[in-house]
């Protein structure tokens, strides 16, 4: 049995724990925050911090009784190269090949590559963007024009919403990811809502947990991840298979 530590954005939260619960291995998740990913910097703070710790050893070894961590596993994509620069100093890191979430939730980046050309425009909403990020919606924008009301009159509320909101203009698709192991019912409804809202069109795809299967179980696929031996770094490759390590 492989001990994994897992280091992964929030918003993965409920596909990771579903999955860590079918793993034949044991599987040890820290979920850092939604939106660490705006600032790359601050990401790549956080999870040097976590990995630091993780080489500490296993957190419950009882007279040392318990060996280390097999492997650290890093559930980012590239995210705006906010994993660029990090090491580990004792246990080998697994990195998904992937830009971004998306990848993860779709399976594979060969999928989002394809779904990415043939729906350009397209902006993504999934369970977990869903209950822990402020995704499009009327909701978003009704609750941000009423602060911005009472705070700088109605005028200026307005201007500065058009000229926040500017940005959905690049946007004509509201894409949700469904995995079949979940009640989508109410993501899918919400995200309809939003499309409706937005003016823009609705889209389902059809989510694989077959990317975070494979790592959860310790099938690391060159493929798939990145292996990045102790004391090497990470940085993007600029080519189809994303990372690399230096």
């Amino acid at each position: 049995m492989l001990r994994l530590k897992i280091i992964a954005c929030d918003i993965l939260n409920r596909e990771l724990s579903y999955l860590a619960g079918l793993s034949k291995h044991y599987v040890d998740i820290t979920f850092l925050p939604q939106g660490l990913h705006d600032t790359p910097e601050v990401l790549r703070k956080s999870l040097q911090a976590e990995i630091d710790r993780a080489n500490e050893g296993f957190p419950y070894n009882y007279l040392n009784t318990c060996p280390s961590y097999d492997f650290l596993v890093i559930a980012y994509g590239l995210c705006s190269n906010g994993i660029t620069g990090i090491k580990s100093a004792k246990v080998p890191l697994v990195i998904p090949r992937a830009h971004d979430c998306i990848t993860l939730l779709l399976g594979s980046k060969e999928k989002y590559k394809a779904l990415f050309g043939q729906y350009p425009g397209t902006y993504w909403f999934s369970a977990g963007w869903i209950e822990r990020a402020w995704q499009p919606s009327e909701l978003k924008y009704s609750s941000l024009l009423k602060d911005y009301t009472l705070r700088y009159g109605e005028d200026n509320a307005r201007f500065l919403m058009e000229m926040e909101q500017s940005w959905l203009k690049e946007y004509k698709n509201a894409g949700f990811i469904a995995w079949d192991c979940f009640n989508n019912d109410y993501y899918k409804d919400f995200t309809k809502s939003s499309a409706q809202f937005l003016n823009w069109n609705f889209l389902e795809f059809e989510g694989n947990k077959g990317l975070l299967w494979n790592i959860i179980n310790g099938e690391f696929n060159e493929n798939e991840v990145l292996l990045v031996p102790p004391d090497r770094s990470v940085k993007a490759s600029y080519d189809d298979m994303i990372i690399e390590a230096e």
